[in-house]
């Protein structure tokens, strides 16, 4: 990962804050307790718990460097630099597919953040990417791999 700023809204600060803590504080704790244990059972060369535990604790070791980073690169995006006017990050857009007449409503995030299953996109995101900068009643065309998708900005709220 890049050093790159990484746009954050304060719930995602918070969020990735709380995350590096557990991460120090719990699971750490938790890894090393495996790791000794595992040791105890003898032989490490071809013991399964050894090993599982040695990954995951790559994995949080490398996850806690990554955080860091972000957390260093970070730039939180304040509620009152949110302007309604125009999509940007930490606003929140009513779009309407307009072949289907769906309509749905994403938060635009930075992609630190974006969480498609909590309706949080990155600003990176295709339909994220092609928004930005748009106004309410404009008619955006979105690439994806199955063509054009044409979508109308309904509404953008904080």
């Amino acid at each position: 990962m890049s050093d790159k700023e990484v746009l954050l809204t304060p719930d995602g600060l918070k969020k990735l804050e709380e995350e590096l803590e557990t991460l120090k504080s719990v699971k750490r704790r938790e890894v090393a307790e495996r790791i000794k244990i595992a040791i105890g059972y003898g032989d490490i060369s071809e013991n399964s718990e050894y090993e599982d535990a040695k990954n995951e604790q790559a994995f949080i070791e490398g996850r806690i460097i990554t955080l860091e980073k972000m957390l260093r690169n970070a730039r939180l995006i304040n509620n009152d630099e949110i302007d309604t006017n125009v999509v940007g990050i930490g606003t929140t857009v009513v779009v309407e597919d307009m072949q289907y007449g769906e309509v749905m409503e994403y938060t635009i995030v930075g992609s630190a953040e974006s969480d498609p299953l909590q309706n949080k996109i990155s600003n990176e995101s295709p339909l994220g990417k092609h928004i930005i900068g748009r106004q309410k009643g404009e008619v955006v065309d979105v690439p994806t791999p199955d063509g054009i998708i044409k979508y109308k900005i309904l509404d953008i709220k904080k």
